[in-house]
C-alpha cells in the first residue's frame, strides 16, 4: 500500500491492488506504524537476509513471490534453508542435480537441500587440513556437522532428510564393494513402513523422531552409520483419529493377503481389522501398498534380514492386527468378569502366530495376578480392563519389534572401524495441534520447544556474538526466548512433567487430580492457561501457538505399564525372535 495522508495520530493508506479501498490506521505509538515494504528490486531474492526490511509480512511475501512466480520452493535465510512443500514430485533431485552442487560453495548456487548437504560435507572435509582456533568465527566449523530438519507436521521434513542422506551417500560413496551407502538408503523404506502413517496433515507422516549419524573415514568416504529413534507413537497402533491411518506396514500386509507366501497369516481386507479402520481411511490416493510392500521386503534383504526372519516379522505384525479383533464378553449376566467367546477366530490365530500357549494366553487376557505378602492370587478382570490389557499388549509388541529392527539396521550399518568424522541428520516430529491433543502431542511439542531454543541460540545469539567479537556494525535483533515455557514443562519438582511423574506414584492418583494440581501450581504463569470450566484440559502457550491438552490418558501413557504375565508368556514363545523381543534387559554389572 501507499501512504496518501499522514498526521501525528493517523495514516491513510491506499492498497496497490485495484478494487481495494483506502484504510485509516490510528497511530498512538511507534508500534502502530505498518511495516515498510522492501524495494521492488529486492523482492524475490533467494536469501531473506538480503531484504532491507526483515519482518513477517516481508518474509511471507518474498516466499510467496518465489514460490508462485519463480517456481522456487527453497529460499535461504542466512545459514538456514526455508523450504515450502509443493505437495508434488519435482524433477530437481536426480544424480545430475547432485553433480551440479557437488563441490560448489553455498553462495554460488541456487538454494537447495543439496546445497546445505554440500556445505556440511565441505566443512567436515576441509577441516582435516584447516586447524581449529579459539576464535569465535570457527565455532560452527568444527569437524563434525549436523543437519537439523524441523518444521510443522506436513512440511516435508522426512523427504528432506531422505534427500540429504541421498546426497551424502552419493558424494561420499564407500570404496570397494561394501556398498554401505546402499544399506544406509535401504533403511528408509523399512523405517517408513513401520514408522510412518497418514495424518490429516500428511499422507506419509513420520510418527517417530530419527537421528542418523553417518560416519566417514580419512578420505571422506562413508564407512558406516548409526540410527537413534525417539517417541514412537504407540497409541496409533490401536487408535486412529478421524481421517487418519495406522502404520503403513499394516495396510501393505493386508494388500498382500492373497500372496501364497503370506497365506498362513489369515489376513483380511484392512476394512475388516479394528486396528486399521478406526480413522475410516483405508486407501490413500497415490499409494500402491503392494508395490511399497515389495520395496520394504527388498530393503529388509539389503540390510541383512534373512527370508525366514522376515516371515516371523510378518507373523508378529499379523498377530497385532488379529489382536484388535479379539472380542471380550461377560462370563454371565450376573458377573462382570471378562472372557473370550469360543467362536472368536482371531484369538487362536494370535496364539498360533506368536507361538504361545493358547490356554495361558486366554487366562492372562482375562485375569491378573495379585500378590499380597507371600500369597499370590489370580483375579478376574472386567471388560474394560481386558480391552485395555489387549491394547497394551498390541502396542508393546509393535514397539518392541520396531526397536529390534532399528538395532538390526544399526548392526548392519556399523563398520567396526574407528570413525574420523561424522555428519548427523535429525528428522523429528513437527509442531502439532489437533482437535484433541494428548500426551503424544505434549511430548512432541516439548521436543520442538527444545529445538526452537537451539535454533534461536545458533541463528541469533551466536551470530550476534560473532558480529560483536569482529566489531561489525550491527543492530541487535530482539528475539523471543522460550526458556520460560521450557521451564514450565521441565523444571525439577514443580514442572508439568515432574508433577505428572509424582501423580503416577500415588495409589489414588488420577488425571483429574493432576489437572487440578497443575492449575493451582501454574495458574498465574503467563505460559499456562487454565480451562474456562472443569479441569479436563489445560493450555500451554508454546512458541508456535497456544495448545489445549486433554488430561485424560496422560497418566496411563506416562506409566506405559504392561501385564507381567503377558511378558512371561511371550518370552516362552516357540519362535526365537518373539522370545528375544521380550527378554529382560540385563543391568550392567558394576565395575570391580
Amino acid at each position: 500500500a501507499e501512504v496518501v495522508e499522514r498526521s501525528d495520530d493517523k495514516l491513510v493508506v491506499k492498497p496497490i491492488e485495484e478494487g481495494e479501498e483506502e484504510q485509516t490506521i490510528n497511530i498512538q505509538s511507534k508500534e502502530d506504524y505498518p511495516p515498510l515494504k522492501n524495494p521492488d528490486i529486492l523482492i524475490g531474492e533467494n536469501d531473506l537476509t538480503s531484504l532491507s526490511y526483515l519482518h513477517e509480512p516481508a518474509v511471507l511475501h518474498n516466499l510467496e513471490v518465489r514460490f508462485t512466480q519463480h517456481n522456487a520452493i527453497y529460499t535461504y535465510c542466512g545459514i538456514v534453508l526455508v523450504a515450502i512443500n509443493p505437495y508434488a514430485r519435482l524433477p530437481i533431485y536426480g544424480n545430475d542435480v547432485i553433480q551440479v552442487y557437488n563441490g560448489q560453495n553455498i553462495s554460488s548456487v541456487d538454494p537447495h537441500i543439496y546445497a546445505v548437504a554440500e556445505q556440511a560435507y565441505r566443512q567436515m572435509a576441509m577441516n582435516f587440513a584447516v586447524p581449529i582456533t579459539d576464535h569465535p568465527k570457527h565455532m560452527r566449523d568444527k569437524l563434525n556437522q549436523s543437519v537439523i530438519i524441523s518444521g510443522e507436521s506436513g512440511a516435508g521434513k522426512t523427504v528432506s532428510a531422505k534427500f540429504a542422506m541421498r546426497y551424502f551417500a552419493t558424494v561420499g560413496g564407500a570404496e570397494g564393494d561394501t556398498r554401505i551407502e546402499d544399506k544406509v538408503l535401504a533403511s528408509n523404506p523399512v523405517m517408513e513402513a513401520l514408522g510412518n502413517a497418514k495424518t490429516t496433515r500428511n499422507d506419509n507422516s513420520s510418527r517417530f523422531g530419527k537421528y542418523i549419524e553417518l560416519s566417514f573415514d580419512k578420505k571422506n568416504r562413508i564407512m558406516g552409520a548409526n540410527m537413534r529413534t525417539y517417541l514412537l507413537e504407540k497409541t496409533r497402533v490401536v487408535f486412529q483419529a478421524e481421517e487418519e491411518g495406522n502404520y503403513h506396514v499394516f495396510y501393505q500386509l493386508c494388500a498382500m493377503r492373497d500372496d501364497p507366501e503370506l497365506e498362513e497369516l489369515k489376513l483380511l481386507p484392512c476394512e475388516d481389522f479394528v486396528y486399521t479402520c478406526g480413522g475410516e481411511c483405508p486407501e490413500v490416493p497415490g499409494i500402491d501398498d503392494q508395490k511399497d510392500f515389495r520395496e520394504m521386503e527388498n530393503a529388509l534383504t539389503i540390510v541383512g534380514v534373512k527370508q525366514d526372519i522376515q516371515r516371523i516379522i510378518f507373523r508378529i505384525l499379523a498377530a497385532v492386527l488379529h489382536m484388535g479383533n479379539i472380542e471380550f464378553k461377560k462370563k454371565s449376566r450376573s458377573s462382570d468378569d471378562a472372557t473370550i467367546a469360543p467362536e472368536n477366530t482371531h484369538f487362536p490365530l494370535v496364539a498360533e502366530l506368536l507361538g504361545v500357549d493358547k490356554p495361558q494366553l486366554l487366562k492372562w487376557l482375562c485375569n491378573r495376578k495379585i500378590q499380597t505378602g507371600r500369597e499370590v492370587m489370580v483375579s478376574p478382570i472386567n471388560l474394560d480392563a481386558a480391552m485395555q490389557g489387549r491394547d497394551a499388549l498390541a502396542k508393546h509388541t509393535y514397539s518392541q519389534l520396531f526397536s529390534w529392527l532399528v538395532s538390526v539396521v544399526n548392526r548392519v550399518l556399523q563398520s567396526g572401524k574407528q570413525q574420523t568424522s561424522f555428519i548427523g541428520v535429525l528428522d523429528i516430529y513437527g509442531f502439532e495441534i489437533f482437535k484433541k491433543n494428548s500426551f503424544e502431542q505434549f511430548c512432541i511439542n516439548f521436543a520442538n520447544e527444545m529445538l526452537q531454543q537451539q535454533f534461536t541460540q545458533h541463528v541469533f545469539k551466536l551470530e550476534q556474538e560473532e558480529y560483536i567479537a569482529e566489531a561489525i556494525q550491527w543492530s541487535m535483533i530482539d528475539y523471543a526466548d522460550n526458556e520460560p515455557c521450557i521451564e514450565l514443562i521441565s523444571k525439577v519438582k514443580t514442572g508439568i512433567i515432574a508433577m505428572l511423574d509424582e501423580e503416577c506414584k500415588l495409589p489414588k492418583g488420577s488425571d483429574d487430580n493432576w489437572g487440578e494440581k497443575l492449575i493451582k501450581a501454574h495458574g498465574a504463569n503467563n505460559f499456562f492457561r487454565k480451562p474456562k470450566v472443569g479441569r479436563e484440559t489445560f493450555v500451554i502457550v508454546h512458541f508456535a501457538a497456544p495448545v489445549t491438552y486433554t488430561t485424560a490418558g496422560f497418566m496411563d501413557k506416562n506409566k506405559d505399564s504392561m501385564n507381567e504375565e503377558h511378558l512371561h508368556l511371550l518370552r516362552a514363545s516357540e519362535f526365537a525372535l518373539v522370545a528375544e523381543l521380550f527378554e529382560e534387559k540385563k543391568e550392567a554389572e558394576p565395575a570391580a
